[in-house]
């Protein structure tokens, strides 16, 4: 299916709605029947039709079915954060006594969902580097129903062979999950390797404005109405009307973006790269990346988050370059319009901190759509000043 056409035209009927370019926001809580009987079939199986904005809702229809479309997937749902879409993913396919491999170092929500939450109902996780097959093939178990995936992670940008776990994991009638958030379904679609569940966190490129919580998840139809009948439904984690009309407005020019953001990364990487200041960068699809060929093969581009190291020696000079900078910001998450900065320090206490420990030194770098070389200037009066 062309882009183009799913970004800008799938799932708009505008004769329904007097022509309109941009589709209405239905800010409707309930919806009205005049027959019993459709009343009637609509409790039955609500994932039939629009009975209550909890579970659908038009707005919220015509962001589905871009979002699906988008993934390659046959249908998806939309949530009010990244972190729903993990929490109904998973709770939708455990159950009391079950194994779940992860990746290393997941998502901060996923893990406190594997760590804090599953364990108080019999559900164990085993955490591997997935760098490596032969690991996921180790850390199975009898009981193992999930293996849960974040492919690039969101720090050091591990990758896991998409292909090879989604085969083991068929082998084996393990579902698979992927948090594709990094490379968004632009640049990487995990169902097209064979991924059973793909989530992503849309506040992030989807939004592409920073004024939108909201997390997606796609798959077959089947999985997605089970989830919907349950999780979704009982936990009210449904998107709203409004936000949903906000993400179909920051699909309008998700390509454009990120075609903009991909060039102006490019020139900052290589600025990076030539700083005195700066002992490296991690890129996934920079050819010193230690995963670049695999990245290369499953990925079409990598957006604008980047790791740098500064080479300091106290934490304080980590700090004064951060606090520097001028115009990039110092905040969490990444995909919007403005470029940010993050310390990993940040959670580091001072006394804590120790040079040899590359993490410390480390930054999470976002670039936004800003001219390349006003944040070149900013960053580089930034290290100069150290």
């Amino acid at each position: 299916m062309d882009l183009s056409f799913i970004l800008n035209e799938l799932g708009e009927d505008r004769e329904h709605y007097f022509n309109a370019i941009a589709p209405p926001i239905m800010q409707t809580s309930n919806f009205a029947f005049r027959k019993v009987s459709d009343m009637r079939a609509r409790f039955e199986d609500e994932y039939s039709g629009f009975l209550y904005s909890r579970g659908l809702n038009p707005t919220v229809d015509i962001l589905r079915t871009k979002l699906a479309a988008l993934d390659g997937a046959e249908d998806c749902l939309v949530f009010n954060s990244g972190a729903s879409a993990i929490f109904a993913s998973v709770l939708a396919n455990v159950k009391s006594g079950d194994h779940i491999v992860s990746v290393q170092k997941p998502y901060t929500w996923a893990q406190k969902m594997f760590d804090v939450i599953l364990p108080r109902f019999g559900v164990t996780t085993t955490y591997i580097d997935g760098t490596k097959i032969e690991n996921f093939e180790h850390a199975i178990l009898p009981n193992t129903t999930l293996i849960y995936l974040e492919s690039p992670n969101s720090w050091e940008f591990a990758i896991q062979d998409l292909k090879a776990v989604a085969e083991l994991a068929k082998s084996e009638g393990i579902i698979t999950i992927c948090d594709n958030s990094y490379c968004s379904p632009l640049y990487q679609k995990p169902i097209n390797y064979g991924i059973d569940l793909v989530l992503q966190s849309a506040s992030k490129y989807i939004s592409g404005h920073s004024d939108t919580v909201a997390g997606v998840l796609s798959g077959s139809a089947s999985m997605m109405k089970k989830i919907f009948d349950s999780e979704y439904l009982n936990a009210g984690i449904g998107i709203t009307p409004f936000n949903a009309w906000l993400l179909i407005r920051g699909l309008r020019t998700l390509q454009a973006r990120l075609e903009r953001i991909t060039i102006t990364t490019s020139k900052v990487i290589s600025f990076l790269k030539n700083h005195p200041r700066v002992e490296s960068v991690c890129f996934p699809l920079d050819p010193t990346f230690p995963q670049y060929e695999l990245a290369h093969s499953q990925m079409t581009g990598a957006c604008g988050l980047m790791s740098l190291y500064l080479k300091v020696e106290k934490i304080e000079q980590v700090v004064q370059f951060c606090e520097n900078l001028k115009h990039i910001l110092m905040a969490v998450s990444w995909g919007g319009h403005e470029s940010l900065i993050i310390p990993r320090c940040a959670s580091v206490k001072p006394e804590d901190y120790d040079v040899s420990n590359k993490d410390h030194r480390m930054l999470r770098l976002y670039v936004g759509l800003e001219e390349p070389q006003y944040l070149i200037d900013d960053m580089n009066q930034a290290l100069n000043n150290i």
